[in-house]
């Protein structure tokens, strides 16, 4: 990959040639927490490409994933060897997960010490983060590093997207290479044309048509397109389960709800329905077991995904491989104007009334109304998750986001990194107490940089969300659930944040009126009732 393809390119460092690279990629940003391995990659840094400091690795990670789906473009993150690479294991399990693109790359110790295991040295270190990369690898030379980085890169960008891994020996940044030019290559598949001409044919005989919307078609920036399909289709709209971003407006006549992930109460939700179209999605995450009678054949089931594995592992039906832009504007060209009736959508609840101790769906409602338009919410409230799609309907691309992998400490360095790639707009995290003391730092980082970001602690003093299963699975006395004496207020005001507890339904709307329009990052704890939510009916 030298420059014109040639082996004759005027050298010049490791170093610079990866600063280059970054630069032709249009990355900005790279986010860190050093270690004495990255120093010489570190040493003397461009002003034009800004060095995001993270006080932990996982951190890190999180919040480049934020700026990542912010920008749609990858993120780039430089961690230490293997310590630093254990730290953010999680964060980097949850952008496999999320299919965000990122090039993570890691100091390694010095190539001629290697073989005496030495201090802080990574044992066969582009094993340690797999299968959770698309991409692994600790070049075989200095001068190979650079063209590792590119390959990284385009290989984290191409759907279905998500984190590369590049170890670089502390030595191998001051070696001569060639430049290596960055280069242009497609993203998007399209359909096979008989396979959407079979899909047109379905919806066509369909009487009660569904489409099940999932993170894909919001992560290639396709709603509105979505939204005009399923208008001329006449079908009903759902979400898939545990969607990790917005992909149809929740507002939208058409728009049914949200599936759970028990096999029985989706298939429960989707009885009606003789045809299912799965676009950007699995067919189907579940999270307790059960009998899925959607797979018995009493509905055609039709999908649409850029992933050849989700596809794969699909029990039924056809599956159509493709990125989402080319496969629904097609879809949308094919489709004749439906005669049927326009489905009707869900009904939303009667807005939730005030109380002490404050009743989480007082919150959530009084927040909806306060967030300004045109902010996104990154969430991290596994047990009230299902109040919030009561409560809070949101308005479709580049509303909302969360962790598709289910593992905790993502969501508050992931709002930072998105308020770095949107700083014109607000970013709201949404977070459970239990949920905010794994990243807890991330603080620190959005208050240094005066990011416009405003964060609600739901404070019920405890893993809700286990206290919900521990009652569903009918287990007693679990330790470890509760989390009493945690001061958010003198946490945030010891990292620099401007920071407020409210603990009476009276306070809540002008504590959320001064966080959001605060210039800077806020932090808004609130003491809700502590009952334990429901999360799956037992019904089943």
């Amino acid at each position: 990959m030298a420059k014109n393809g040639t082996t004759g390119s005027k050298s010049v460092t490791v170093k610079q040639a990866t600063l280059d690279l970054l630069r032709s990629f249009g990355i900005k940003k790279v986010f860190g927490n050093p270690g004495s391995t990255e120093l010489p990659f570190l040493s003397d840094w461009p002003d034009d490409i800004d060095y995001v400091l993270a006080l932990q690795e996982a951190s890190a990670v999180g919040m480049a994933d934020g700026y990542a789906q912010a920008t749609r473009n990858a993120g780039f993150v430089n961690l230490h060897s293997a310590a630093g690479v254990g730290n953010a294991l999680g964060n980097i399990y949850t952008a496999h997960r999320n299919q965000t693109p990122l090039v993570i790359t890691a100091g390694q110790q010095a190539r001629s010490i290697l073989p005496l295991q030495a201090f802080l040295y990574a044992e066969r270190a582009s094993e340690f983060p797999r299968p959770y990369v698309k991409y692994s690898v600790e070049p075989a030379r200095p001068e190979d590093v650079p063209a590792a980085i590119a390959r990284a890169y385009c290989t984290a960008m191409q759907p279905p997207c998500g984190p590369t891994f590049v170890s670089i020996p502390v030595d191998d940044w001051a070696h001569a290479t060639a430049p290596v030019e960055a280069r242009k290559v497609s993203r998007e598949i399209g359909p096979e044309a008989d396979a959407m001409k079979a899909l047109v044919t379905a919806l066509g005989s369909a009487k009660h048509p569904a489409v099940v919307v999932g993170p894909g078609v919001d992560r290639a920036g396709a709603v509105d397109l979505m939204v005009r399909v399923a208008e001329k289709a006449r079908a009903s709209v759902w979400v898939s389960p545990f969607s990790a971003r917005c992909s149809f407006p929740e507002r939208h006549p058409q728009f049914a709800g949200f599936l759970h992930a028990s096999p029985a109460q989706l298939s429960d939700a989707l009885r009606e329905h003789d045809l299912v179209v799965v676009i950007g999605a699995p067919v189907f995450t579940f999270h307790v077991e059960g009998h899925a009678a959607i797979f018995d054949g009493g509905a055609t089931i039709f999908q649409i995904t850029d992933d050849p594995d989700a596809a794969a592992v699909t029990p039924v039906g056809t599956s159509i491989i493709a990125t989402m832009k080319p496969a629904l504007a097609m879809l949308l060209d094919l489709l004749p104007e439906s005669k049927r009736a326009a489905p009707k959508g869900r009904t939303l609840p009667p807005t939730p009334q005030a109380a002490d101790p404050l009743p989480v769906e007082f919150l959530l409602h009084s927040l909806s109304q306060a967030m300004p338009d045109g902010a996104s919410l990154v969430e991290e409230i596994p047990s009230h998750r299902p109040a919030m799609q009561k409560f809070m309907p949101m308005r479709g691309q580049d509303s909302f986001y969360t962790m598709a992998s289910g593992g905790l400490g993502y969501s508050l360095p992931a709002a930072v990194g998105m308020a770095l790639g949107k700083p014109a707009s607000r970013t709201v995290c949404l977070i459970g107490d239990g949920s905010a003391m794994y990243s807890i730092q991330a603080l620190w980082t959005a208050a240094q940089r005066k990011l416009p970001l405003t964060i609600i602690v739901i404070n019920n003093s405890g893993y809700g969300a286990m206290r919900s299963f521990s009652q569903v699975m009918q287990v007693r006395n679990v330790p470890g659930l509760e989390l009493p004496g945690i001061d958010f207020v003198r946490l945030a005001e010891g990292m620099g944040c401007h920071a407020v507890r409210v603990s009476k339904a009276a306070e809540l709307g002008e504590a959320l009126k001064r966080g959001m329009a605060f210039e800077g990052t806020s932090l808004v704890e609130v003491v809700v009732d502590s009952a334990v939510p429901v999360l799956y009916g037992q019904k089943h």
